[in-house]
Parts: structure tokens; C-alpha cells; sequence
């Protein structure tokens, strides 16, 4: 009717709902994907530089930076639980929490290696540089969850938090690790100033890790996830992220591409995301 009567505003109008259509149904196939028992959950992100320094360790505070600009930009709460400063600039290691709904619905498929190639900014000749990073998703799972934590099987570390972060982070001692003997699992929260407060937050990460690695065993997964931390380096990527020579970020699972890494960067994932959870489900 708008084309027959030639009205260009009706026709724009009518063109504007139908995209709204489109992309409210697209969020709704989505969601039709993430019916597994822990997707509506909050999850706990952790990342760890690999091998190479500084080149590394900055590369890890990318990715920890996207993650949560990807998450600030669509109202999520982040809360930062632990890091460990690199020497010269970025993180080692570093755990987040992000709060919403089907969180780790949405970000479980970005477990894996990350791996950076770009012109060093720490390389005074200006030379080519490849970096590797891990991501580790898991669910912040219920405090009446039933899992079994003996005592005798934790040793209980308190420190000082390390490095600057401002008032958000802890300065005293009563930052807690605790390490799980018989998994090798170590978690650690410094954000708190009551170590009371760091060791209930240690106790339920230690809880989700214990969950995770126990619904891994159920589905008799064929590599587990903490050996596969092993080995942060080449042949373990799910997605590379190329500043040079060319400009591109590309899923090695999915083959997705993008070739606006500064978007990506500034935590434009969506779209890895969605494909992820396509390939998933295909």
C-alpha cells in the first residue's frame, strides 16, 4: 500500500519495523540455544598471558578489557575478583565476574587461546610480534550447589594484593588463595577488604571449577580443560587477531571473519559469539 500510494516515509517506516523484527527474532533463536542447564547462570572469567613477557602479558589485559567493555556496553555488572600485575605492563593472570542473564550461556564458547599479531609497542625496532592468551569461562554456579570440599584437601594462603588498582582493590593481607590438592585448582579474590569476604569468594570459585570439571567428566569430553591450559601457544587458537600486516579477526572454529579488529577490540564479540553458538547447535 505505501508503494502503490508512493508514501516514502510509510515505506521507511515499514522497512525500520521489519529490522526490528529480524533482529528481535534473532535474539530469540539465540536464547532458543541456551537451554543447558547452567547457561542463565553469572560466570567467572580467567585469563593468563602465555609465554613471551610483556608482549604477552599486555595482550592478556586486551582481552580482559574486552570482555568487559563487551559486557559495561550492555549493562552488565563486572566485578573485578583477582590479578596478578605483569612486570612491565598488562596482567599475568586475572579472574572477573560478570553478572546478567544467560552470561555464561553466551560466553562459554570463548574458552580457549587467544593469539595477537601486531607491531610490538614495547619493541623499539618495531618488529612484528605474535602473542597468545587464555580465556577460561565458567559458571558461578548456587551456594546450596552439592559438592564435597574436605578441609585436608585445601592449603589456604593469605597476601598482600600486588600492584596499583586503586580503591577497589585490596591493600592489606587479607588477600586469600586457596589451592584444591587433589584437582591442582587455585583461586584466589583480593577485592575485599575483610579476608572473610575473599575466602567465601575463593570457596565459591573453588565450587564452580569443581562443578565444571565434573559436568566435563560427564559428557566424557575428549581433552580436559586443564590440561589443555598446558600449552598456551601455537596450534591451540580458536581465533586469531591480526593488526599486521593485514587487519583481521577470524574464528579457526567457526571461519568467521571481521576485518575491524579496533571494534572487535572494544568488545564488538557479538558476532563470534552467535556464530559460535550456531556452529554449536547446527
Amino acid at each position: 500500500m505505501a508503494i502503490e500510494e508512493n508514501d516514502k516515509q510509510l515505506i521507511q517506516e515499514t522497512l525500520d519495523k521489519f529490522k526490528n523484527l529480524k533482529k528481535n527474532f534473532k535474539k530469540l533463536e539465540i536464547k532458543c540455544f541456551l537451554s543447558n542447564e547452567n547457561d542463565n547462570l553469572d560466570s567467572y572469567l580467567e585469563f593468563h598471558a602465555g609465554a613471551g613477557g610483556t608482549e604477552s602479558q599486555d595482550w592478556a589485559s586486551m582481552l580482559r578489557r574486552m570482555y568487559m567493555k563487551w559486557a559495561s556496553d550492555r549493562d552488565h555488572q563486572v566485578e573485578l575478583i583477582s590479578e596478578h600485575r605483569g612486570d612491565e605492563a598488562g596482567i599475568k593472570s586475572s579472574v572477573i565476574k560478570i553478572s546478567g542473564e544467560y552470561i555464561y550461556g553466551f560466553l562459554k564458547s570463548e574458552s580457549g587461546i587467544h593469539r595477537l599479531v601486531r607491531i610490538s609497542p614495547f619493541d623499539s625496532g618495531a618488529r612484528r610480534h605474535t602473542s597468545f592468551a587464555s580465556v577460561w569461562v565458567y559458571p558461578v554456579i548456587s551456594e546450596d550447589i552439592d559438592i564435597e570440599i574436605s578441609e585436608k584437601d585445601l592449603r589456604i594462603d593469605t597476601f598482600r594484593s600486588s600492584g596499583a588498582g586503586g580503591q577497589h582493590v585490596n591493600t592489606t593481607d587479607s588477600a586469600v588463595r586457596i589451592t584444591h590438592m587433589p584437582s591442582k585448582i587455585v583461586v584466589q579474590c583480593q577485592n575485599e577488604r575483610s579476608q572473610h569476604k575473599n575466602k567465601e569468594t575463593c570457596m565459591n570459585m573453588l565450587k564452580a571449577r569443581l562443578y565444571e570439571q565434573e559436568i566435563q567428566k560427564r559428557k566424557k569430553e575428549s581433552e580436559d580443560i586443564e590440561n589443555s591450559k598446558s600449552e598456551i601457544g601455537w596450534g591451540h587458537q580458536i581465533r586469531s587477531y591480526v593488526l599486521h600486516p593485514y587487519r583481521m579477526v577470524k574464528d579457526n572454529r567457526t571461519n568467521y571473519e571481521n576485518s575491524n579488529p579496533d571494534k572487535v577490540l572494544d568488545g564488538d564479540i557479538d558476532e563470534f559469539i552467535e556464530s559460535s553458538l550456531y556452529k554449536i547447535n547446527a
